[in-house]
């Protein structure tokens, strides 16, 4: 384990760290996780609705639940996309906890669009914003369709899995949350021939 430990550097792959981290190895584990935190947390937060404080206990937890079953992983899939299935997972089981407290709300978290407002026009945070709003108000089926697909960049098969979806219920959920935003932020679309 120590050889494999020692040749194992923060620039190496996926499963290279993987094979290092069921052998045991938790600096590898650490260096996976540096490496998709801020997916996981992202998804988490969307799932969410912008509870970034949740999407972080949740995500710690995900990443706790991995460790401790990195010998179960199969291979079947990307490790990113079992991670995602991990953190779904966690947060399906944290909606079954909260649904006996339905007078809990939680407001959206502009702050993670804002984060870096400084470093880009108004125009493109507006926008930003307008999106992420867009996608609170979406159904839940919609919203987390949309957010694997574009937002964690995985295929339709990798967000079905996670998910736990057959492939054409996703891309149903994808067709008709993209609609309905098209809808939302009807007023960013660009001007389209002159005005008679």
């Amino acid at each position: 384990m120590q050889a494999l430990s020692e040749a194992v550097g923060e620039g190496d792959d996926d499963a290279l760290c993987l094979a290092a981290a069921r052998s045991g190895d938790q600096a590898a584990f650490g260096r996976l996780v540096r490496r998709h935190q801020s997916n996981v947390r992202r998804q988490l937060r969307h799932a969410l609705r912008g509870d970034a404080a949740l999407a972080d206990e949740l995500a710690q937890d995900s990443f706790v639940l991995a460790w401790r079953h990195i010998g179960e992983f199969r291979g079947d899939a990307r490790f990113a996309t079992w991670l995602h299935r991990i953190a779904h997972r966690r947060f399906l089981m944290h909606t079954r906890a909260q649904a006996s407290r339905p007078d809990r709300c939680v407001a959206p978290d502009d702050g993670g669009a804002l984060q870096d407002a400084h470093a880009v026009p108004a125009a493109d945070v507006a926008m930003r914003l307008d999106v992420e709003r867009a996608l609170a108000v979406l159904p839940d089926t919609q919203r987390l369709a949309l957010v694997h697909c574009f937002h964690l960049d995985l295929s339709h098969d990798e967000a079905a899995s996670v998910l736990g979806w057959p492939v054409g219920t996703l891309k149903s959920h994808v067709a008709r949350g993209k609609a309905a935003l098209r809808v939302a932020l009807a007023a960013w679309a660009p001007a389209t021939g002159a005005q008679r």
